[in-house]
């Protein structure tokens, strides 16, 4: 799972990611937090061959739905990502980048105190989760943060379980996108339920450390 994690800020997304296209500008953050509108890495919408740089709000919500979900979706399971209603036309042809320095994960100690790790990279520097986004008809009457012109781009992280040398601390990761996947990642004429799972399939372990 990933619930919180730490967001560069524009100039290393797009330094990293070759971004042809910037809509979104802000700095880094610490703590990113579920519902916060973050910069996501997808391809534009009219013209698939450019990378664009969008605000989105984390937390995906499903096209098809009439009102806002009691609880965000801020992650889908890579195992049921092309099944579930929720996910799975997004995982088809709406695929992003989430770029991130680490995210946090917390361990239980038996006596029920809660420990917080973050993980991220051994020499630093960003790398990005896979993720999915859909757009939402904003209802009339509903202030929702991050909507523009009543139309609300939302993501979530996708995944998977955990690799072992971080299993004992959470039984679930982000999945990683190593550099070389990344255009297969985003480009949204690669669709189809194999070629998204056969995508997942050959994304490695990624190196993390705890600090």
């Amino acid at each position: 799972m990933c619930g919180r994690y730490v967001a560069p800020g524009e100039q290393d997304i797009t330094d990293t990611f070759d971004v042809s296209q910037v809509a979104w500008h802000g700095e880094g953050s610490m703590d990113v937090r579920p519902t916060d509108v973050v910069g996501v890495v997808c391809q534009d919408a009219k013209d698939g061959a450019d990378v664009c740089l969008r605000p989105m709000r984390w937390g995906l919500i499903p096209s098809w739905t009439k009102a806002m979900p009691s609880r965000p979706l801020i992650n889908a399971r890579a195992e049921t990502l092309t099944e579930k209603p929720s996910f799975r036309a997004a995982a088809s042809r709406r695929r992003a980048i989430v770029p991130a320095l680490g995210y946090y994960e917390w361990a239980m100690a038996p006596s029920g105190k809660k420990t917080p790790f973050f993980l991220h990279p051994p020499e630093g520097g960003v790398i990005g989760f896979a993720g999915i986004y859909e757009w939402w008809h904003v209802p009339a009457g509903v202030v929702v943060r991050g909507a523009e012109d009543d139309w609300l781009c939302s993501m979530a992280i996708v995944t998977r379980p955990a690799m072992d040398s971080i299993g004992q601390i959470h039984d679930r990761m982000p999945v990683v996108v190593p550099p070389d996947l990344i255009s297969d990642w985003l480009d949204s004429q690669q669709t189809g339920s194999d070629v998204v799972a056969e995508m997942l399939a050959a994304m490695p372990d990624p190196e993390l450390v705890v600090g």
